[in-house]
């Protein structure tokens, strides 16, 4: 495999639109853009509509062991740990993120005490963007919110991970309604189609350059090295090195 080929990266792209159903919702539509930019590139795509799964709030692996009857988690998480690239979709309302994404985010974060095989965060190694749609304020807002959530629980984020459209302030068409004569809300827009362009690129260059790298050396952040030296604090060799 070249360095720079791609074909053996896979890309999942979750849906937290609001709609109960997986129709042609305005954040699918661009989330669409990039996967398809990707898909042209060989990455293997996957597409998953939270709400089309019985995923409950909460912090834990799986909530049926905290008074729930369905959790749907482990079978999304399955998904997430075999992708190179998660990019989450979000509307915005009231200018945050939608409340499905929230619950994205908390079910992710009930992760966090995963490690992978160098004893570093399970997200280590994986890269991660945001897509976001409304037809008010908060695209950098909301970006901004989910991009720290997946710096912090361990996914690295190239430059320009985020992309959105937003009409004008107030009530008014979403992306990709249809418009009198035919075309799409937001289809020629010069600047969405920029930093879709650019954050999907992104995205693909710093997955194909880590895995070419094996990853973040485990020098300093291998959590199990920590914890077999805690008690000497930082006395612990691996950690003055």
């Amino acid at each position: 495999m070249s360095d720079t080929g791609f074909a053996d990266l896979r890309a999942l792209f979750i849906n937290t639109s609001l709609k109960r159903e997986p129709t042609e919702s305005h954040t699918k539509l661009l989330l669409n853009a990039s996967a398809d930019i990707m898909a042209g590139q060989g990455v293997t795509t996957e597409h998953l509509h939270m709400l089309s799964h019985q995923v409950p709030p909460g912090v834990y692996p799986d909530m049926t062991e905290h008074g729930w009857d369905r959790d749907d988690w482990p079978a999304i998480w399955q998904k997430v740990q075999a992708a190179d690239i998660l990019v989450i979709g979000s509307p915005l309302w009231l200018g945050e993120e939608s409340s499905v994404c929230r619950v994205l985010i908390e079910r992710l974060y009930g992760m966090s005490g995963e490690l992978n095989d160098k004893g570093q965060s399970v997200f280590y190694n994986k890269v991660a963007g945001s897509v976001i749609t409304g037809n008010e304020d908060g695209i950098k807002h909301a970006a901004m919110t989910i991009g720290y959530a997946m710096n912090h629980l361990g996914y690295t984020t190239p430059p320009q991970a985020d992309c959105g459209w937003i009409g004008e302030a107030g009530p008014g068409p979403s992306y990709g309604d249809e418009k009198d004569d035919g075309t799409r809300v937001g289809f020629d827009n010069e600047f969405t189609q920029r930093n879709t362009t650019i954050m999907t690129w992104n995205l693909m260059h710093l997955a194909r350059i880590l895995k070419s790298a094996g990853g973040y050396p485990n020098q300093g952040n291998d959590r199990n090295a920590w914890d077999a030296g805690a008690r000497f604090g930082f006395e612990n060799p691996e950690y003055r090195s």
